[in-house]
């Protein structure tokens, strides 16, 4: 029997580097295991929004590396962190623009699940789901499993 994952079978989870989709990464590799499947860990990142005198502006061109190199060293951390050295070979990092909702759900196009944590970095800490795991359930094109961290 083979240690490398089929080609086929795919779960794409979205990293953003919270406790949260650091476990929803941890359930997706282990869930790739059980089911022979690789992982895709998805950030993805965007220009923040600048304002001046004369309304919103375009971020400096130059930020956009900036941001991509940490949205990387961020997905590459948590990976680090999270994935066991005989895992790393089934997980496949991918940085992508955009917002996390839209990256995701375009990721999944073809998968066979995708997997989220329950809350980001942002927002309103109490609710139960975050804006971008509720746009995942109610949008994906595959089924969604939605991974609680473990200080909630």
């Amino acid at each position: 029997m083979s240690s490398q994952p089929k080609e086929g079978g795919r779960i794409v989870v979205g990293v953003d580097g919270s406790e949260s989709s650091k476990e929803a990464l941890r359930w997706a590799v282990r869930q790739a295991e059980l089911t022979d499947c690789t992982v895709n860990a998805v950030i993805a990142w965007e220009y923040p929004p600048l304002y001046g005198s004369i309304g919103w502006l375009d971020a400096p061109q130059s930020l956009a590396g900036d941001m991509k190199v940490w949205a990387g060293q961020a997905l590459d951390d948590a990976i680090r962190e999270v994935v066991k050295t005989g895992d790393v070979s089934r997980v496949k990092a991918t940085v992508a623009y955009g917002t996390a909702a839209a990256v995701l759900l375009d990721a999944a196009q073809d998968a066979s699940l995708l997997v989220v944590g329950n809350r980001g970095h942002g927002g309103f800490g109490g609710a139960l789901l975050g804006s971008v795991s509720q746009h995942c359930t109610q949008h994906a094109p595959c089924p969604v499993v939605v991974v609680r961290g473990h200080d909630e």
